[in-house]
């Protein structure tokens, strides 16, 4: 049977859309349809989850006791389109050890 993803990854996940929502749908509504609202709404939303993910990964790093690289990876990962998403599985391994 398939493990539950953990908190950190459905957070990361959502984070990753939310900043994709953003780039890709919000932004381009307020510059070509004059609809800053979308951008108020949806930079709101994800600089909620930004600021939860960045707090698991530093809960994640205290409990699991890793490396210094693999929070910096992760929080990088964050700033990037599609970043969490490239590094779920190495997350999920990370999480299992």
């Amino acid at each position: 049977m398939p493990q539950k993803p953990s908190l950190l990854l459905l957070v990361g996940r959502l984070e990753a859309l939310s900043f994709l929502i953003l780039v890709g749908v919000a932004m381009p509504l307020k510059y070509v349809a004059g609809r800053p609202e979308f951008v108020k709404w949806t930079g709101w939303i994800h600089g909620i989850l930004f600021v939860a993910y960045v707090a698991l990964i530093l809960a994640a790093w205290q409990r699991h006791r890793w490396p210094f690289i693999r929070p910096l990876l992760l929080g990088i990962a964050s700033l990037i389109p599609f970043g969490p998403f490239l590094l779920e599985k190495r997350l999920a391994k990370w999480e299992s050890t």
